[in-house]
């Protein structure tokens, strides 16, 4: 059996990707040099690091949706991540763009989230707002920079600058060295547009087998009913589970097909011819079309109102965040109680910020639990 040396797979890419793919030998390299695998490209090993670090395994335990231990098979934050690394790499592969680097994005994309979803994204923002905020797309830039501690020599995950640059969104800049770019690559920008693919579908999917949503209730939302319609005509007679599930596959097929297909055709239109030329571009060029845009933005305004700002849905989140605030209380009154390892980064970020820190880096279970004990309202699922 032959072995595949690194700079087989590095060829590989450099004759089979787009012109506007990013390319490991064209990449701006590591913040700190390493000595190249043998068998395995940057962005391969980047993706392992991902896979390998806590941060990645705690998503276990983080809400997607519904307050982790709701339910046994509704998403989670790492079962949320796993479907987006899936499509960004099926979109990738059909526009020959680096599947490794947008798998690579995908993984990273939640590291740093708070439990409780959003809710728990928004209260900690509420509480660290004297303090620098809180966001969730700069703490994933926080988790495998500085948090994670895999190296000897220093903190971090030591990710390739194309991956880091994944992680930031545009209204944080995207800088390499001195030069700023308005863009980030087109493999972060499908990445990005792959997350909402993916939430569309599976809250839908976890809405229904929830019952807070009914086929109802979707009958006036146009990218549902028109799957609808085009599955019964070819499979009449579907139970009401099979039937969910083949029109929700049929909406996802939809949603990557049209991102291709509109992405392709920007891109020619534009007339890019380099990965920096992507960057450089004054608008993304990754994108749905104005007609699948309109259909998205009616799903997205249904979901809101009738799935995550459902009372059910909210008041457990309420609990959570109420956990959030009795906990982040507690470690500014007794920083002590943070552990030597973490009251280590005290001296360099500060209480406040090594206090979201730790909370930011705790499961949906963790934070509940560590709430009782301090004597809070911690558990959500009383």
């Amino acid at each position: 059996m032959m072995r595949r040396a690194r700079q087989q797979l590095e060829g590989f890419e450099l004759s089979a990707l787009s012109p506007c793919g990013q390319t490991v030998a064209t990449s701006f390299g590591r913040a700190h040099s390493e000595k190249p695998h043998a068998t395995r490209t940057a962005y391969q090993r980047d993706r392992a690091r991902i896979i390998h670090s806590r941060a990645f395994r705690r998503l276990e335990s983080k809400t997607q949706v519904f307050l982790n231990g709701t339910g046994d098979h509704f998403r989670t934050r790492l079962t949320h991540t796993i479907e987006v690394a899936s499509v960004s790499r099926s979109v990738a592969n059909a526009l020959g763009l680096n599947e490794d680097l947008a798998e690579a994005i995908a993984l990273a994309h939640d590291l740093g989230h708070s439990p409780v979803g959003h809710a728990g994204e928004d209260e900690l923002d509420r509480l660290m707002r004297d303090h620098g905020g809180f966001e969730h797309n700069l703490q994933s830039l926080r988790v495998v920079d500085s948090i994670e501690n895999r190296h000897p020599e220093y903190d971090g995950l030591n990710l390739s600058y194309e991956v880091l640059e994944g992680l930031r969104k545009h209204d944080h800049g995207y800088h390499r060295g001195a030069e700023r770019f308005p863009r980030p690559s087109l493999e972060a920008q499908v990445a990005n547009l792959a997350d909402e693919i993916t939430y569309y579908s599976h809250d839908i999917d976890d809405g229904l087998a929830h019952g807070l949503l009914t086929p109802e209730m979707l009958a006036d939302v146009g990218l549902w009913a028109g799957h609808l319609a085009r599955v019964q005509a070819q499979f009449p007679g579907l139970d009401d589970e099979r039937l969910h599930h083949f029109v929700l596959r049929a909406l996802t097929d939809s949603q990557v097909e049209d991102l291709v297909t509109e992405t392709a055709r920007r891109v020619a239109e534009s007339g890019v011819d380099s990965p920096d030329d992507v960057r450089r571009h004054p608008t993304a060029l990754a994108g749905h079309s104005a007609e699948r845009r309109r259909e998205n933005a009616q799903l997205r305004k249904f979901l809101y109102q009738n799935l995550y700002h459902h009372p059910e849905v909210s008041d457990l989140n309420t609990r959570g965040c109420i956990a959030i605030r009795t906990v982040f209380q507690h470690y500014l009154e007794n920083p002590s109680a943070l552990g030597e390892r973490t009251a280590e980064r005290l001296e360099q970020d500060g209480l406040h910020r090594t206090v979201c820190d730790y909370i930011s880096g705790m499961t949906d279970r963790y934070i509940l639990k560590e709430a009782a004990m301090i004597g809070g309202r911690g558990s959500a699922l009383d």
